[in-house]
């Protein structure tokens, strides 16, 4: 940053303090000190002349259109209503906040980013926004860790929705090396769904507290580019989608349990791997 006052203009935006209170809901560090060494460092006069070509860009998106591939994949009753924050920070990623509260979507200005590539974040998004609000009143679970926790998988319902169908790869805009990254996660979910079995089972029993629940479901996020939310819950959906239809997937938007109910029948005939019966039922139970 070039002066003090620039800098307050910064922290007074309400962007930046949503940010704020956002990284440090999840346990990330956050500091005024480190953010305005990320500007000085990063964010140099000849970068500005992209960020704000593509901010530009942006602008004019059919944003209308990504909405609509979002909502194939709702119920009629989802309501699609947010802030958008365009950030330039120091993690390339675009998220979802407060959506119990002030819905805001959090997207990462990319002048790297295609514009299908754009269409497909705006669309992931949008779903989860539209997700929470169809879904804020859950099916009732007694474990309300478990019932959290099952609803991470709504990152493979926007990564399904975003991709627009469960016979296009959910990274066909992407470049051929992430690409390649989701094939070879995807293929891990053989692997993936007993150790998210572990996990689900241990908040059934109360083996963990509130604090390593949340370590424990965060690191599902963190150990990949896209972990196992995201590739386990798109294989789900995808696969019901296929054998199924979309209707029937749809009845089973915000019951996370019927999803893998139904999942299993479908991947019984497709040959997907399965969940256990004891998880299954113990889930239900």
């Amino acid at each position: 940053m070039r002066s003090d006052s620039l800098w307050d203009r910064v922290r007074a935006q309400r962007a930046y303090r949503r940010l704020h209170d956002r990284e440090r809901g999840i346990g990330r560090a956050f500091t005024d000190s480190a953010f305005r060494a990320f500007l000085d460092r990063d964010v140099s006069v000849d970068r500005a002349a992209a960020l704000r070509a593509t901010l530009t860009a942006w602008e004019t998106a059919d944003l209308a259109a990504a909405e609509a591939r979002a909502r194939a994949y709702l119920t009629p009753g989802a309501t699609i209503r947010a802030t958008v924050h365009v950030m330039i920070k120091p993690r390339p990623n675009s998220f979802v906040f407060d959506l119990g509260g002030d819905p805001a979507i959090m997207l990462y200005l990319d002048p790297a980013m295609t514009e299908a590539q754009f269409a497909n974040v705006v669309t992931h998004e949008l779903h989860h926004i539209g997700y929470g609000s169809a879904c804020a009143e859950r099916p009732p679970m007694g474990n309300a860790a478990v019932r959290r926790w099952l609803s991470a998988f709504g990152e493979g319902w926007a990564m399904l929705a975003a991709a627009g169908g469960p016979d296009v790869h959910p990274h066909a805009v992407s470049a051929d090396s992430t690409r390649a990254v989701w094939d070879r996660d995807l293929a891990m979910a053989v692997s993936d769904m007993p150790r998210l079995e572990r996990f689900f089972l241990e908040l059934l029993d109360g083996g963990l507290d509130e604090q390593a629940a949340s370590a424990r479901g965060m690191g599902f996020f963190a150990e990949r580019p896209q972990g196992p939310w995201y590739t386990v819950g798109w294989l789900m959906t995808s696969t019901v989608e296929r054998a199924e239809g979309r209707a029937a997937l749809l009845e089973v938007l915000c019951d996370p349990v019927a999803l893998i109910e139904r999942y299993q029948r479908a991947a019984q005939r497709t040959g997907a791997p399965r969940w256990s019966q004891t998880f299954v039922a113990r889930l239900r139970g």
